[in-house]
């Protein structure tokens, strides 16, 4: 068994009998009483999310996982198809596995598969993605001066905002965590 001085963030725990993976974590130690590590658990079946707090020192159960790199080659119905980039194996991921930065999933996209001997646990996409701006209305010059922003139609489907100066064809950086716009892509 492990203590609470063990988790970090990605760690796998047995919580309340599901496997969760630790999305944030904090130490605090206040003035008066003990220290605690307060975290945020995402529940990897259910996929939702949840706060707790640990006492330090608290017993928990980690669960060890083992990670690969994977490409995402298409999508069939309700199951995305990944490649192992080492064996060439392919795999089929129900989409409960992928939160909803799925759709900034394009094909040949290089991302992480967590897996518990042959079970899927947790598709882990990168944190920011280049997309090609498909559709959205034509910017006007001096439109920069301003934090206005304007819908956004990408490659993939999804739909974010993005500031008035991008036009069609532009190539963004996407944080695939929030949706939201970084920047303009030099290409």
């Amino acid at each position: 068994m492990a203590n609470t001085s063990d988790l970090k963030v990605g760690t796998v725990i047995k919580y309340n009998g599901e496997n969760a993976v630790v999305t944030d974590l904090e130490f605090r130690k206040p003035g008066k009483g003990g220290a605690f590590y307060k975290t945020k658990l995402r529940y990897l079946l259910s996929n939702r999310f949840a706060e707790h707090t640990f006492n330090s020192g608290e017993s928990i159960e980690i669960i060890k996982v083992e990670t690969r790199d994977f490409q995402y080659l298409y999508r069939d119905g309700n199951n995305f198809i990944f490649m192992d980039t080492q064996t060439f194996d392919q795999i089929y991921v129900d989409e409960n596995f992928l939160s909803d930065d799925s759709r900034f999933l394009k094909e040949n996209e290089n991302l992480q598969i967590v897996f518990d001997g042959d079970d899927v646990m947790q598709v882990i996409m990168p944190n920011h993605v280049n997309l090609r701006v498909e559709f959205t209305e034509p910017g006007l010059k001096g439109d920069t001066a301003t934090n206005a922003s304007k819908p956004a139609k990408l490659e993939t489907g999804a739909e974010i905002k993005v500031p008035l100066f991008v036009n069609e064809g532009d190539l963004i950086r996407i944080d695939t965590k929030n949706g939201s716009y970084i920047e303009r892509v030099k290409e």
